[in-house]
């Protein structure tokens, strides 16, 4: 493997020991720019994994716990009245950032999973009027 990726590994096998398969997939996942479903059994450190890597290439990391009242805003951001300035202004959702972890998918409604999917597909939230850029494929 190139150095640049075992040296990822490395740095993350410092955090997560006894998962170098996992990890490895993560990591080519990440070079094919896809989405990666993590299944495990609860505290075997899949949030500390995706932190690890986010960390590791120096990625802005965030997580939502799903749960019933999660809205499609909380995730792709919403439109308001800044009340100084009397301008619309768009405040961006948690998905906006490079690695993003959606916890309990199957507790959120299916509004805010359409929104999650939307933003997956899409790479862009359309919740204004034009559409705002949230992840970057090159």
């Amino acid at each position: 493997m190139n150095t640049k990726i075992n040296t990822l590994i490395s740095n993350i096998e410092k955090v997560i020991i006894g998962k170098r398969p996992v990890i490895v997939k993560l990591i080519v996942a990440l070079l094919a720019k896809g989405h990666v479903l993590i299944e495990d059994v609860p505290g075997v450190g899949k949030t500390q994994l995706v932190a690890a890597l986010s960390k590791s290439v120096c990625g802005q990391y965030n997580r939502v716990q799903f749960t019933p009242d999660v809205m499609p805003s909380d995730i792709m951001g919403f439109t308001m009245i800044n009340p100084e300035t009397k301008a619309m202004e768009y405040r961006q959702g948690s998905a906006f950032c490079n690695f993003f972890l959606a916890d309990e998918i199957n507790r959120a409604s299916p509004k805010a999973q359409s929104s999650l999917l939307e933003i997956m597909e899409e790479l862009q939230s359309r919740s204004t009027e034009s559409p705002v850029c949230c992840l970057h494929r090159s």
